[in-house]
């Protein structure tokens, strides 16, 4: 057991950052770093993590079946329709985090969202585009990377809010756009199984 690493329910080694809350263990097992190409699913974690910011993701967790509730399941292309009654809506809905900067960016980012679509053919076909190269950096050594600089950049001159370099980077790890579990995490060779396999499937 390295000093990046925590003893799981089973023994066996995690990501260090899973003791913060018993939650973490099953959201790091199935969840984080395993590549998404969902579009509703990468639309939701972009959508989370720009809320996530100046909080823990234990709040934003904890409070996600909420936010589906709240926001149409992040179909984007039905939060895009979203209008002012609905701001008002949810900044009084006391599951969420009611910051009306960030609920208006997410109705502005569905309106983006379906843009890209239009362009693009899908949001993972766009994302997965700034999927890094290895650079040797160390498992989550680092908030920002320079994909997550050069995606956060696209995003916002397309008129995307809320969606700086960190919280790219965020989220290009729980997407698995990039492996970022710690060396002898035991999901680490699961989820670059599982990322081998995407590259096979769209090569």
């Amino acid at each position: 057991m390295s000093a990046a690493t925590v003893p799981g329910p089973d023994g066996r080694p995690r990501c260090r950052w899973c003791a913060a809350a018993p939650e973490f263990f099953d959201y790091h097992d199935r969840e984080w770093g395993f590549p998404v190409v969902d579009d509703v699913r990468l639309f939701e974690k972009l959508c989370l993590e720009s809320f996530q910011s100046g909080l823990s993701w234990r709040t934003i967790l904890t409070k996600r079946e909420n936010f589906r509730a709240a926001f149409a399941g992040f179909d984007f292309r039905k939060v895009a329709l979203f209008d002012e009654a609905d701001v008002t809506r949810l900044l009084a809905d006391a599951g969420i985090v009611r910051h009306r900067g960030k609920i208006e960016a997410v109705i502005n980012n569905a309106g983006r969202a379906c843009e890209l679509v239009e362009t693009e053919g899908s949001l993972a076909a766009f994302v997965w585009r700034f999927q890094p190269d290895d650079d040797g950096a160390r498992p989550q050594s680092r908030s920002t990377s320079p994909a997550s600089e050069a995606l956060s950049k696209e995003l916002r001159k397309r008129g995307w809010k809320f969606v700086g370099p960190t919280t790219v980077y965020a989220f290009m790890q729980a997407m698995g756009l990039v492996n970022d579990h710690a060396e002898d995490c035991i999901m680490r060779p699961e989820v670059e199984k599982a990322r081998s396999a995407l590259r096979r499937s769209i090569s």
